[in-house]
């Protein structure tokens, strides 16, 4: 079974990002001073959901962003589809 992507993380980073007045190729640079191998590309597939992020890159946009991290999830719920037990 393969895990669907769930792409309101990226609108959700989107948003962090505009609201803080950075455009991609700032943010990518911001993570590259925090050690994170991060292109402008890469970022932007972070963006629109076609990649999955990093835990140690979601680290570093909290710094960035100087948000909480149920700020990156809002909006997501958990869809049921079959009992856990």
């Amino acid at each position: 079974m393969k895990i669907r992507q769930d792409l309101n993380l990226g609108n959700n980073l989107r948003t962090l990002r505009k609201q803080c007045g950075l455009t991609q190729d700032q943010v990518s640079a911001k993570l590259q001073l925090l050690g994170c191998d991060v292109s402008r590309a890469v970022y932007s597939r972070y963006e629109t959901g076609e990649l999955n992020i990093r835990v140690s890159d979601l680290i570093a946009l909290k710094h960035i962003f100087n948000c909480q991290y149920e700020e990156f999830f809002d909006g997501l719920c958990i869809e049921k589809e079959t009992p856990l037990n």
